[in-house]
């Protein structure tokens, strides 16, 4: 049976990352100098797949990596890979936020708190799963065998621990700058159980 392949990959490091702040949807960071040099250095030295499609997060980090590691590779821009909008904590040190209750109570899933103008925690979660599935149906319905996808750390963690095997919880699924997981996935899995198998590591190598 004819599978799918989808490498879902993690943007680089913006300035915002070195100086611990909490950056989501709201801040639209271009990647750091230091971003595209770890960039460069992992292509260097670590196999990214050759693809003919990268689907990409809105947000200028996500498509600037897509740019840096897969060149003029079309690109098909998709707005609810962007990271969740973290409201009235965006943009702050979040060595001061977790001293914050209210931070605090959002970081807690079973609170169901949401703070100022932030994206509702199950809003979100709800969006990376259906999101997920949908980039599935687009390459199957296209007959596209093999795509990547550059997007947020938070976005993968929460896709992959709604919808991928083996089942894993979300802090586990972090990846790197950079990195991410290789997913596959035929028809039938797609259609019965709407879930996709984690299969690698992005790049080739980069854990051996």
């Amino acid at each position: 049976m004819k599978t799918f392949t989808l490498h879902l990959i993690r943007h680089g490091l913006t300035q915002g990352n070195l100086d611990g702040l909490y950056v989501g949807s709201g801040t639209d960071l271009p990647l750091c100098g230091e971003g595209i040099a770890q960039l460069d250095h992992l292509r260097q030295q670590f196999a990214y797949p050759e693809v003919e499609l990268v689907f990409t997060s809105p947000m200028l980090r996500a498509k600037q990596t897509a740019e840096q590691l897969f060149g003029s590779t079309r690109q098909l821009e998709i707005p609810d890979l962007r990271e969740a909008g973290f409201g009235c904590f965006e943009g702050k040190p979040v060595k001061e936020l977790v001293q914050n209750p209210d931070f605090v109570r959002w970081m807690d899933p079973t609170s169901g708190f949401t703070p100022e103008g932030a994206e509702p925690t199950l809003e979100f979660h709800q969006r990376c799963g259906k999101t997920l599935m949908g980039l599935f149906e687009f390459m199957m319905r296209a007959g596209h065998t093999e795509a990547a996808c550059v997007t947020h750390g938070g976005v993968i963690m929460s896709m992959l621990a709604q919808k991928a095997l083996p089942q894993r919880k979300p802090e586990d699924w972090m990846a790197d700058p950079g990195c991410g997981y290789t997913l596959r996935a035929d028809v039938a899995m797609w259609m019965r159980d709407g879930l996709v198998e984690a299969v690698d590591i992005v790049p080739f190598g980069y854990l051996d």
